[in-house]
């Protein structure tokens, strides 16, 4: 009865040994068994032991891996490091575009502006008797579609003799 508690408690101990091992690969950023992420479920898969077994029995060292991540003496992990850098570069690209996108909206309605006065330019010129007449702009519904010319007359087919 002995030996099956030595071995249960060998292997809680072996267990704890290949966490440990796996918590300072994923804080270094050299992962073996998994995708590098910092989270307990890459501990887990790092280790090579089962979730739960983690989760459930190893509760402690699951506590001193979010301490360890969460240490912010300065001495962040490689990993965290570039995590945080690529979020600070998507921020500024993100911050980039809202201002290209806000220019381009801009540039957008002056040129609806200057098509409107085109368009109404134009029309005063093909219709000569609206030259001596003021007329004002009138903003374009959107979705409008250009009015159609009539389909052209057939004429009627004549019976064949």
């Amino acid at each position: 009865m002995t030996t099956a508690t030595e071995s249960v408690a060998e292997r809680r101990q072996r267990q704890r040994q290949q966490i440990r091992d796996a918590m300072d690969r994923l804080i270094a950023g050299t992962a073996l068994h998994s995708d590098g992420k910092l989270t307990i479920k890459s501990l887990a898969e790092e280790s090579q032991v089962k979730r739960w077994v983690l989760t459930h029995r190893h509760t402690d060292l699951q506590d001193e891996f979010r301490a360890r991540i969460a240490d912010t003496t300065g001495n962040q992990p490689p990993a965290l490091r570039k995590l945080h850098d690529a979020h600070a570069e998507a921020t500024e690209k993100i911050q980039e575009l809202r201002a290209e996108l806000a220019g381009l909206k801009a540039t957008l309605r002056q040129y609806e502006r200057v098509v409107q006065v085109l368009a109404l330019e134009n029309h005063q010129l093909k219709n000569p008797e609206m030259r001596g007449r003021s007329a004002t702009l009138s903003a374009i519904p959107t979705g409008a579609t250009p009015p159609r010319s009539p389909a052209p007359r057939r004429r009627p087919m004549k019976p064949c003799s």
